[in-house]
This record gives structure tokens, C-alpha cells and sequence, in this order.
């Protein structure tokens, strides 16, 4: 039997029993395509992570209160012994070289009007210095004005939907905005940027730092960010920051945290994710595995007469289990090939409804899954094609 005469045997055995065929092939499409889709996710996640830090810079570092080793919590969510000042930040400044600017952060949720109308919004107190740190623009007006960090003036600036939604049809540049009870003038407008690291920066008002912290009744920085002059210096800063406030609070009690040391955590926890992502739909293709035996096993109980002729007509035991073989990897390829078909489809309506998720297959998970597919259509293949082989030609004939 040549493998043309295997293909034929094969496909007109597939086509004779559609429904149970189809069944089953889409059984093993709906398994790799999970894969492939689930995979894509995970994937999509870590870009995303990435690219937000990407449009920061590559030279950042956040400075926060506590000290993870000694909290035992994540950094700030633990207590933190000494607070973060401007006194501590006009010291960074002052002394550490390598800090190319810097901005601190004073942060709270609050509510921001204009008329009769209002809506909950993040208000950050900090410098000029933040717009570039934070890699933002300015659509509309002026950022922060430079002077002295200890006196606030009353001015703002507002996030593009902010804008659009205090100020409908109007230019709000040189109007009156009401943070919380205190009277604002709106000197600028970001750009639309979206969300970065958790922060929406559509919907930010920024202030002065001293504003806010008069605002918020508070004496202390939420955070500290740093640009370092070099990404090569990014860890010689951050030594020299923890130094410097070691030596100003008297004990080691902030953590300097560098993009990469996130991006890197965050990559292997999401690579982690993606893993075992594959793995629960993979079995999805064991569930098919078992679906394309069982038409296997139907398949050879309903045609054994057929096959009691071609041993009758000499075919070979080895030749039987081909025949059987090539059937349900004819099978478990045609599903593969669907489910990539499918899984590619998925993918591509996802990152339509969401194009700043970058969300694509990787190339291992694709030979995986086909793999797999192909590896599992073969071993659940081999017991009807083995029962088919061991049939009697005489008794097989018998029951035509």
C-alpha cells in the first residue's frame, strides 16, 4: 500500500462519517487555539508592562518611604520610619552628581469643579520638572512655573479629559477650577496620553508641590522620582540615594526602585503566567485526544469487514496500522491547522478592540501546540489502529 493509496484510505474514511469527523476535529481546533490565544495574552500583558516603561525613559528611579526588607511588604505599603520631604529632595538635588532631574511627588484623590460641575480626580503636587521626568507634553498653555518649591502658587494643570468634561466646548486655559475648597487657575492642558504605570494621565490635575501638600494637609512626599543622567549610572544613583538618606534619617529606611529590576520581576512573573496559561489549555488537546479515539475506535467496529478484506487481499499488519494511523493524524492536523486559523483570528479581534495591547503568539507556542496537536492525534491513534490490525480476516468477512 503506497502512502498515496494510506491519504485516500484515510480521507474517504473522514469524509464517510462528516459529523463525527468534524466533531472532533473542531475539538482539537478549540484546543490549540486556547493556546494560542491564552499564550497571545500573556504575551500582550509583558509588552504592555514594557512599553509603559519604555515611555518613561530608561533612566528612571522612584524613590519610596520604607524599607521592603524591614517592612516585609511591598515597597510603601509597609511603615515607613521617617517620611520623605522636600528637605530630603532638595539634599538629592544638591548632592548626587549623577541626578540629571528630579521631581517630588504629593498625591491624593480628590474632587475638582468647575461650576455645577465636578468629578473625582488625582491631583499630584509636584515641579516643572516632572513633565519631562514623566516623558509628558503639553497640548494647551504652560506647565508649572519654576521658583521656590516651598511656595506654591494657586495654578493648575489639567488632563485632556478633565478638560473636556469641566470645560465642554471651551478653551479652560486662564479659568477658574475649585480643587477640594481652593481656588485654581488652569494655566495648561497635558497632551492625551492615556494610562502609565496605573495613572490615567487624561484624567490629572498637577499642581505645585507646596500647594498640594497645603491642600492635602500634609508634610510628607507620596514618592520621589529620579531621571539619572546616564542609564549606566542607574545603579550608582540609586546606592548614592540611599546613602544620602541613610545618613539624613539616621538608618536605611527607603527603597530605590529602577525600571529594569520592575520590567524584569514583572517579565517573569507574566512569562510564569503565560506558561501556566498553555499548560490549562493544553488540556483541552488531551480532552480532544481522547474525542478522536473514540471515532477511531466507532470507525473500526463499523468497518470491519472492510478491513477483514484488505488482510484478506494481503495487507500486512504494519500496513493495517498506518492506515488507522494516518486517519487520526489526518484528524488531529486538520483540527491544528483550524484552531491556528482560529487562534490568529481571536488574537487579531483583541488587539482591534484594544490596540495598546500588543498581543501576538509567540513562535513556541505555535510549534507547540501543533506539535502537541499532531502527538496526540498519533497516540490516541494507535489503539483503534492496533485493534483494527489484530482483526481476524475470516471472522472480520463473516460479519459483512
Amino acid at each position: 500500500m503506497s502512502l498515496r493509496d494510506l491519504l485516500r484510505f484515510a480521507i474517504q474514511a473522514l469524509m464517510g462519517h462528516r459529523l463525527r469527523s468534524g466533531l472532533s476535529l473542531l475539538g482539537m481546533g478549540v484546543g490549540v487555539a486556547a493556546v494560542i490565544m491564552l499564550t497571545a495574552l500573556g504575551e500582550g500583558a509583558r509588552g504592555y508592562v514594557e512599553n509603559q516603561f519604555a515611555n518613561l525613559g530608561s533612566s528612571l528611579l522612584i524613590v519610596v518611604p520604607g524599607k521592603t526588607e524591614t517592612t516585609g511588604a511591598l515597597p510603601g505599603m509597609g511603615g515607613a520610619p521617617n517620611d520623605l520631604t522636600l528637605d530630603d529632595f532638595e539634599a538629592i538635588v544638591r548632592r548626587i552628581r549623577q541626578v540629571e532631574r528630579a521631581a517630588p511627588i504629593a498625591m491624593a484623590t480628590t474632587t475638582t469643579s468647575h461650576g455645577e460641575l465636578r468629578r473625582q480626580v488625582a491631583v499630584i503636587g509636584t515641579t516643572k520638572e516632572f513633565l519631562e521626568v514623566r516623558n509628558l507634553s503639553l497640548g494647551r498653555g504652560v506647565f508649572l512655573p519654576e521658583g521656590d518649591i516651598r511656595r506654591g502658587a494657586s495654578v493648575a494643570v489639567i488632563g485632556e479629559r478633565v478638560a473636556r468634561e469641566l470645560f465642554p466646548g471651551q478653551n479652560p486655559v486662564g479659568k477658574v477650577v475649585r480643587i477640594d475648597q481652593w481656588r485654581m487657575r488652569v494655566i495648561g492642558v497635558l497632551t492625551s496620553r492615556g494610562t502609565q504605570l496605573g495613572v490615567d494621565v487624561d484624567e490629572l490635575v498637577v499642581v505645585p508641590v507646596a500647594t498640594a501638600m497645603r491642600i492635602f494637609n500634609r508634610s510628607s512626599l507620596f514618592r520621589i522620582l529620579i531621571e539619572a543622567r546616564a542609564q549606566v549610572d542607574l545603579d550608582t544613583t540609586a546606592k548614592s540615594v540611599v546613602a544620602l538618606l541613610s545618613e539624613r534619617h539616621g538608618e536605611e529606611d527607603v527603597t530605590v526602585i529602577t525600571q529594569d529590576s520592575v520590567v524584569s520581576s514583572l517579565g517573569s512573573i507574566l512569562d510564569t503566567l503565560t506558561l501556566v496559561l498553555a499548560a490549562i489549555a493544553s488540556i483541552s488537546l488531551g480532552v480532544a485526544g481522547i474525542g478522536i479515539m473514540n471515532v477511531m475506535l466507532v470507525s473500526v467496529s463499523e468497518r470491519t469487514s472492510e478491513v477483514g478484506l484488505l488482510k484478506a487481499l494481503g495487507v500486512s499488519h504494519q500496513q493495517i496500522v498506518a492506515a488507522f494511523l494516518a486517519e487520526a493524524t489526518l484528524l488531529s492536523l486538520a483540527g491544528g491547522l483550524l484552531g491556528l486559523t482560529v487562534g490568529f483570528f481571536g488574537v487579531g479581534v483583541v488587539v482591534g478592540i484594544y490596540p495598546d495591547l500588543p498581543a501576538h503568539p509567540p513562535g513556541w507556542a505555535v510549534a507547540a501546540a501543533l506539535a502537541v496537536a499532531l502527538v496526540v492525534g498519533m497516540v490516541f491513534g494507535v489503539l483503534p489502529a492496533r485493534r483494527a490490525a489484530r482483526l481476524d480476516p475470516i471472522a472480520a468477512l463473516a460479519r459483512r
